[in-house]
């Protein structure tokens, strides 16, 4: 198994840089397969919806298309992918950010009474707590 980074997606999936996204494409096709998936982490994933959204200011409705293509791919194996599922239904539908569904996910996962946050908008979530 092989381990992608959250560039050489961004390449793959944009198309936006000549000659790394061609790069990108003949490794992805030539080492990623059904029976040696690519791995793809929770840590990717994050990054990944971030660069999608803000650098290329991508609509969150697009960027969850996204994530469920990865999550269906099977030349693709993401960790944690229970988390992850659970993190993006959350993510569709509230106003946090992506890592912040995994983060209490994790959490909750560990065994923690709740997740302690500053940040408002996670704070809506009923297994956050704000300190």
């Amino acid at each position: 198994m092989i381990g992608l980074d959250t560039y050489v997606l961004v390449r793959y999936l944009t198309q936006d840089d000549p000659e790394q996204s061609v790069r990108a494409n003949r490794f992805i096709d030539a080492h990623c397969t059904k029976d040696m998936p690519g791995l793809v982490t929770a840590i990717v994933l994050c990054e990944l919806i971030w660069v999608l959204r803000g650098a290329y200011g991508y609509e969150k409705s697009l960027v969850v298309k996204v994530l469920e293509q990865i999550l269906t791919t099977s030349e693709l194996q993401v960790e944690n992918e229970q988390v992850v599922r659970s993190a993006l239904s959350a993510f569709r539908r509230g106003s946090a950010d992506f890592a912040d569904y995994i983060l209490i996910r994790l959490h909750r996962r560990a065994g923690c009474e709740a997740t302690f946050s500053f940040d408002e908008k996670l704070a809506r979530h009923d297994f956050v707590r704000i300190p």
